[in-house]
């Protein structure tokens, strides 16, 4: 890393960096904490779209964390960006809960499923056969269809759930048409990111537990990256995929020593 510039910003993934199945991972209370009293930038990041930034920043507030509203950055938020910067105060059919619906109100975009600009899939624990009829229906007619994540399931306590990208191959298979997925491994959410706490990509971090979305978005926007082995990626998997880490380390509670610059 002594090829880089001292890292000023840090962006972190939530599921398997900070929390696990609704519990903080040893170390994530101490590295908030001296993020917050360092005064870098940073952002929580999450391909959840569910929750709004008030909806998470209690959540994690109730495991003893305690993240500022405008630290956390979602996929919902980010697609409510790109949105309105490809198609201001567009129309939108939406599947998806409030972190979503919230997110698109806010950029002024109007939901509606009267010929609508765009289908815009997201995360749901209510996906109906007639919501996803309309989509396949709209789409058929010309809407363009955008995803907030591609991914495939998502945690619960009682196991694996169905989640964006699955349903988003369903209403593919029954149109034709891909989506495009916005959230991670999509760079373009760390760069939006990134845009909107005014930082810079040549020295700001990305820490997170998974090499194929985390890791390989981080590297493709330009920032360093650091796997923690408290996720779905483990040490023995690293050597799979054709690009690496700036750093592996054991977890979360290892990058506050990079923090208070120790090595």
């Amino acid at each position: 890393m002594s090829d880089r510039k001292p890292i000023e910003t840090w962006l972190t993934d939530m599921d398997g960096v900070l929390i696990h199945e609704g519990v903080p991972i040893p170390g994530a209370d101490a590295f908030i904490k001296r993020l917050r009293e360092s005064g870098k930038p940073f952002l929580v990041l999450t391909n959840n779209s569910i929750y709004t930034q008030r909806d998470l920043h209690a959540r994690l507030s109730r495991m003893g964390l305690d993240v500022p509203a405008e630290h956390i950055w979602t996929s919902a938020l980010a697609t409510a960006k790109f949105l309105a910067d490809q198609r201001p105060n567009g129309t939108a059919y939406v599947i998806g809960e409030a972190g979503l619906t919230t997110a698109l109100h806010d950029v002024g975009y109007v939901l509606t499923d009267t010929d609508p600009d765009f289908v815009i899939l997201g995360e749901t624990r209510t996906y109906s056969f007639e919501a996803m009829t309309k989509a396949v229906r709209l789409i058929n007619d010309g809407a363009r269809f955008i995803a907030t994540n591609p991914d495939e399931t998502g945690p619960s306590a009682e196991g694996a759930l169905p989640a964006t990208g699955a349903v988003a191959a369903l209403i593919t298979k029954a149109t034709g048409v891909e989506p495009y997925f916005v959230g991670k491994p999509n760079p373009l959410m760390m760069r939006a990111g990134l845009n909107a706490i005014g930082a810079h990509s040549e020295n700001s971090a990305m820490i997170g537990d998974r090499m194929d979305t985390d890791i390989v978005s981080g590297m493709e926007a330009g920032m360093s990256t650091f796997l923690v082995l408290t996720g779905l990626t483990q040490s023995t998997d690293v050597e799979r995929f054709p690009y690496r880490p700036t750093r592996v380390v054991d977890s979360i509670a290892a990058v506050v020593y990079v923090l208070c610059g120790w090595t």
